[in-house]
C-alpha cells in the first residue's frame, strides 16, 4: 500500500468507521484535550472589543507577537537562545515543513531522510519530485549531492525510534561538512515516558557555532500533540534570514495563520499548568506499556517490535512472507485497523512492516485488539 494524499484521506474514513479498533491514526486521546481552558481562552477575548477586534482583523504573518515570545522561552528552556525574529508561526509543523520545502528544493534536488520516514514530509515535498538519499550519505567523505536533510530525532514517527546523544553529534558534524541544511522534526519530543531528555539537534548546533544566526537547522514544533490539534498551530525556529524567507512564502500562502488561534494558543500557554504535560506523558506511558506487554504475550514467533521511550507509535516487523497492506483488508473485516509501513518509505517499500499507534485507545481496547491482531498474525502463517 503506497499512500498519497487521496489515498490517506480515503483510508483514514475508512478506519474511522463503527466499530473498528484503530492503531491506524497519528492522534492525541481528544479526552486529555484543555478544553475548559481553550474554551474560556474564546470568550474573554472575544468579549473584550479591543482584543476581539484584533483576533478578528488581518495580521502578521511572522505571527501573533505574544506568542512567539512565549515560544522563545519554550525554546530557551530547551537551550535554544533565540527570540522572536527567529520564529514564524504555522499552520501546524506540517505547514513548516512544506514552506522549507518550497525555499530550498528545486526540481529533482537530494533529500537525505532515514529509511522509513514520515509520510507527511513525502507528501509535503511530493511536488518538488526530489530524489532520496540515506541520512546515514552525512557521515561519507563521499560528496552526497544534497540540498536538504531530514530528521525526527525523539520517538520518530513511524518507528517510535530516538538519536542517542553521539548519533546527533554525528549528524550535525555531516551536516556541517556536507553544507547541508537540516530539517529537525520535534513534533513528539515533549512526549516522553522514560530515560532522560537529550538536547535538539538545534541546541547542539547552537552550543558549537555560538549563535542561532550560524546554525544549519530548521526546527519545527507544534502545539498539536500536547494542546490540541484541531488549532492547526505550530512554529518554525531557524536563523532569522531564513525565518524572513520562509515568512514571505507563507505570506504568498494563507497570508498567517488564523490570528484568534494564536491568541488563544498564546493565553492557553501561558495560563497550561506544566502538569498538564505529565499527565498527558502518564497516560501515554501507561498505553505503551500495555501495547509492549502485548505483543509480547500474543505476537506469534517471527514479529519484532521497536520499544520506544517516548511518542506515539510501536513499529512492528512481520516475517517476509506477510504482506501487511494484504493483512489490512482481513483486519478491517475483524474490526481492527493499522497503517501498513511501506508507504512510509520513500523508494520501493518493504511489505512486512506496521505502524501502530498506542495514544488514542484505553488499555483494555489495546489488549483487545493487540490480541485479536496477533491472531491473524499466526493465521497468515499457517
Amino acid at each position: 500500500m503506497r499512500a498519497g494524499g487521496a489515498e490517506t484521506r480515503a483510508f483514514l474514513r475508512l478506519v474511522a468507521q463503527p466499530g473498528i479498533v484503530s492503531f491506524a491514526g497519528g492522534i492525541p486521546d481528544a479526552r486529555m484535550f484543555p478544553s475548559a481552558l481553550i474554551a474560556d481562552a474564546h470568550r474573554q477575548i472575544l468579549e473584550d472589543p479591543k482584543r476581539a477586534a484584533a483576533a478578528l482583523q488581518y495580521s502578521q504573518s511572522e505571527g501573533y507577537a505574544p506568542l512567539r515570545e512565549w515560544i522563545a522561552g519554550y525554546m530557551r528552556n530547551k537551550g535554544v537562545a533565540c527570540g522572536i525574529g527567529n520564529i514564524l508561526i504555522t499552520n501546524g509543523s506540517q505547514q513548516g515543513l512544506y514552506i522549507a520545502g518550497r525555499l530550498l528544493l528545486g526540481e529533482g534536488d537530494i533529500v537525505l531522510t532515514e529509511r522509513p520516514t514520515y509520510l507527511g514530509l513525502l507528501h509535503a515535498f511530493a511536488g518538488n519530485n526530489p530524489n532520496y538519499g540515506p541520512l546515514a550519505a552525512l557521515a561519507e567523505p563521499a560528496p552526497c549531492g544534497a540540498k536538504l536533510a531530514y530528521a525526527m530525532p525523539d520517538f520518530a514517527n513511524p518507528t517510535g525510534n530516538s538519536f542517542s546523544l553521539a548519533e546527533r553529534h554525528a549528524v550535525l558534524a555531516g551536516a556541517q561538512a556536507h553544507d547541508v541544511v537540516l530539517l529537525e522534526d520535534a513534533a513528539y519530543t515533549d512526549l516522553r515516558y522514560s530515560g532522560a531528555p537529550l538536547p535538539s539537534l538545534l541546541a547542539l548546533d547552537i552550543q558549537n557555532t555560538g549563535r542561532i544566526e550560524k546554525s544549519c537547522v530548521i526546527y519545527c514544533g507544534t502545539f498539536s500533540k500536547t494542546v490540541i490539534p484541531g488549532l492547526r498551530a505550530g512554529w518554525v525556529v531557524a536563523a532569522s534570514p531564513v525565518i524572513q524567507k520562509m515568512g514571505l512564502l507563507k505570506q504568498a500562502s494563507d497570508f498567517h495563520t488564523a490570528a484568534l488561534t494564536q491568541m488563544v494558543l498564546a493565553d492557553v500557554a501561558a495560563r497550561l499548568p506544566q502538569s498538564h504535560v505529565a499527565m498527558l506523558c502518564e497516560t501515554y506511558g501507561a498505553r505503551l506499556t500495555t501495547m509492549l506487554d502485548a505483543l509480547g504475550a500474543h505476537m506469534p514467533a517471527g514479529v519484532s517490535w521497536t520499544k520506544p521511550d517516548g511518542g506515539m507509535f510501536v513499529w512492528a516487523t512481520l516475517p517476509d512472507c506477510v504482506d501487511a497492506g494484504a493483512l489490512l483488508k482481513d483486519a478491517i473485516a475483524e474490526g481492527i485497523a493499522f497503517v501498513p509501513g511501506e508507504s512510509f518509505f520513500p523508494d520501493k517499500g518493504i511489505k512486512n512492516v506496521m505502524r501502530l499507534n498506542f495514544t488514542a485507545c484505553e488499555p483494555a481496547t489495546i489488549r483487545d485488539g493487540i490480541a485479536r491482531l496477533s491472531g491473524l498474525i499466526a493465521k497468515t502463517l499457517t
